[in-house]
């Protein structure tokens, strides 16, 4: 039995204003999500992914109300939090939290860690201080630190280590989602493993729901079961994440797996061929966003935007020639099948 969406955007967008001319002139907008649907499913990991200036990080701040949408309803656990604002806001944000990219940037280097992790927890008023200060020794167990740790600033501490801190950070409050935004990419190659380990584990512990962002293809194929390929600022493909890494049905994904490295000789082959320059987001091209770097592009491209359309396989895609993308023979992405 399917498990019911937990996490649901519908026609999200977001617009930015990123240069007023003169008194008269015409502003200059910048559309970094474009109305982009998906779901995420109670207990799932979402991977999404993209390459750098596609909108996963502006997506995943209005998931979680860090952004003011310019259009769209979001819905997290049947409640529609995009119009929520004051004491309502605050009550919905105990149900969903962010672990962030640079574990250095996301602490305030003036508090100790003990005080980092209760502050949460101080400000909804769970609890009393000795139940507070024992929930924070029990979650800096549950995250691989100790005691020692806990009475430390954040520069002392190495950058894995405060990814934890960041992590305990983001279950304090027992949230129902999370949303990981490139929670490795900081850290180095030897702690990558480890903190990924450390997030499956608790997601699978916690039975949270997940959505997990990375330019790292292979990092989601190991943690995500469904993904979602983004770009300039849309949703191009989704589905279960064997399908989309064996039998990828959108010229952007294919080229995206095929730029995946790959250690043995026998899984190497030509990279698929992609033409052009990424297009400017103040000025994307009409139709679909990447005709123009796209081998396959015919006259509809350019002016139909496509649509994401049922697959089979649980896959949705967003491609007028979705059909010959299938019919032509791929590499697997990765030497090794989803974890």
């Amino acid at each position: 039995m399917t498990a019911a969406p937990h996490l649901v955007l519908t026609d999200v967008s977001k617009t930015y204003t990123v240069q007023r001319r003169g008194l008269g002139q015409p502003v200059q907008r910048i559309r970094a999500v474009d109305t982009v649907s998906l779901h995420v499913n109670a207990g799932e990991t979402l991977g999404l992914v993209g390459e750098s200036g596609c909108g996963k990080s502006s997506l995943a701040r209005l998931m979680l109300r860090l952004e003011e949408p310019s259009g769209g309803d979001i819905t997290i656990g049947g409640q529609n939090i995009a119009h929520l604002s004051g004491p309502a806001l605050k009550q919905a944000r105990k149900q969903f939290q962010m672990i962030f990219q640079d574990p250095y940037a996301s602490l305030n280097p003036r508090m100790k860690v003990r005080a980092i992790i209760a502050e949460a927890m101080r400000n909804f008023r769970l609890g009393s201080a000795a139940e507070i200060d024992a929930r924070v020794e029990r979650l800096a167990e549950q995250v691989g630190l100790s005691a020692y740790h806990l009475d430390r600033f954040p520069h002392e501490l190495s950058g894995g280590q405060c990814q934890r801190i960041g992590i305990a950070r983001a279950i304090a409050l027992s949230p129902q989602l999370i949303v990981a935004d490139e929670p490795v990419s900081a850290l180095d190659v030897s702690i990558q493993a480890q903190i990924l380990n450390l997030i499956t584990r608790l997601q699978s512990e916690l039975d949270l729901t997940m959505v997990f962002i990375s330019h790292d293809l292979s990092v989601v194929s190991h943690v995500a079961d469904r993904v979602a390929v983004m770009y300039l600022g849309r949703i191009v493909e989704t589905g279960p994440t064997d399908t989309i890494f064996d039998r990828p049905a959108h010229p952007y994904t294919r080229i995206l797996l095929s730029a995946v490295p790959r250690a043995l000789p026998k899984f190497r082959h030509a990279r698929a061929g992609v033409r052009g320059e990424l297009p400017s987001p103040l000025d994307p091209p009409s139709g679909c966003h990447f005709r123009t770097r796209c081998p396959l592009a015919v006259d509809r491209c350019a002016s139909e935007v496509p649509m994401l359309r049922e697959m089979g396989n649980g896959r949705q895609t967003a491609c007028h020639r979705a059909e010959d993308v299938l019919a032509t023979p791929s590499t697997p992405a990765t030497e090794t099948s989803h974890a």
